[in-house]
């Protein structure tokens, strides 16, 4: 992946952002436009010039991954260095990422870089990584991969007694097992009446005959992030719940058909969630239906009810619809999908048929 060319595409923003350079501060950001991947790093990217910062702990670090930047290692603070470095670079209009800086670190910028005007960019650097050059994908199907093997394992572990909690450690172990270097996230693992919760946080709760499972869950490779929900029954599941789970699968795919280059988020939310309304449950999807991911496991672009942005080509989002009824259980159906122009290219192998343990 060529760093490089990754900022002189930031650079040629700077005329539409009447700044003389950026500073990027957001840590996905950071390792999108340099290659660094330590907990703390900044880039100043100007016409003059381009300076890569960070502390002590992280020269050597730097050395190995950023290239083609100046490097500077800050002996006390951040906004001391960038001063000294904007100086140098006789930037006087700096941009900054606004989503990514607390009210105090603004504060601490505007009264160190004295003559500096800061000029909020919002999601400038964000929107650069919409769309996914080879590699990246390549990485995104690695994790995809890892993902599918642990979901592959994860049911032979599912049997009367076992809980949540152990469930999702399991998930944990065997994701690693299968070569990943983390989790993307937190993994869920609701069973029962505690999968009508969206975003349920494990517990102790044991797996019961006639249960509902609820898996979401992903693995990190190479600093990018998959992103899959699966909902088995363990024994018969209740009448409703199969009806509600053919619902989200049809949901689900009609999602799918709807991903293509140059739609908006809300068309292809609409197109899945006009397939639950019609069923009578759309007081029970009470989520967008998905959003990019890569190197953070929720950008852009949204795709939900009140999403404009448009999906470019190569871009990767999720389609992620879902009925929850409280007392009773909830189903979701998640797949990561590479959009194209001929339309979305799903990337889990996993089935989405409803599996009966």
């Amino acid at each position: 992946m060529d760093n490089g060319l990754r900022r002189s595409k930031l650079l040629q923003m700077l005329p539409e952002l009447g700044a003389d350079a950026f500073v990027v501060t957001r840590l996905p950001n950071v390792r999108y436009l340099t290659g660094f991947t330590g907990s703390n790093g900044q880039a100043l990217i100007g016409d003059a010039g381009q300076v890569f910062l960070t502390d002590g702990r992280y020269t050597e670090q730097a050395r190995r991954e950023v290239s083609g930047m100046e490097r500077v290692t800050y002996p006390v603070g951040f906004a001391a260095s960038l001063r000294d470095a904007c100086q140098g670079l006789g930037v006087r209009r700096l941009a900054f990422e606004s989503a990514g800086m607390t009210v105090k670190e603004h504060a601490d910028l505007t009264a160190k870089l004295d003559g500096v005007e800061l000029l909020p960019a919002d999601d400038a650097v964000d929107r650069l990584r919409w769309i996914k050059e080879p590699e990246e994908l390549s990485h995104l199907e690695e994790a995809q991969a890892a993902t599918d093997q642990a979901f592959d394992e994860i049911l032979d572990k599912l049997a009367v007694g076992v809980t949540e909690r152990q469930v999702a450690q399991e998930l944990e172990r065997l994701m690693k097992a299968a070569g990943a270097d983390g989790l993307a996230f937190d993994s869920i693992a609701a069973f029962g009446e505690n999968s009508a919760e969206p975003h349920h946080e494990p517990t102790y709760r044991a797996l019961e005959d006639g249960d509902i499972v609820k898996l979401d869950f992903g693995a990190l490779w190479a600093g990018y992030h998959a992103d899959m929900t699966r909902t088995v029954a363990f024994g018969t599941p209740a009448p409703e719940l199969v009806k509600i789970y053919n619902i989200v699968q049809e949901a689900q795919q009609a999602g799918v058909d709807a991903v293509r280059a140059g739609v908006s988020g809300g068309a292809v939310d609409a197109a899945a969630r006009k397939v639950i309304e019609d069923a009578g449950y759309g007081e029970g999807f009470s989520h967008g239906l998905g959003h990019g991911v890569g190197l953070e496991i929720h950008e852009g672009p949204r795709v939900s009810k009140t999403s404009d942005d448009v999906l470019p080509s190569d871009t990767v989002v999720t389609v992620e619809p879902g009925i929850y009824v409280p007392g009773l259980g909830g189903v979701r159906i998640e797949d990561m999908v590479h959009v194209t122009a001929e339309g979305g290219r799903v990337i889990p192998s996993s089935t989405k048929e409803l599996i009966e343990l």
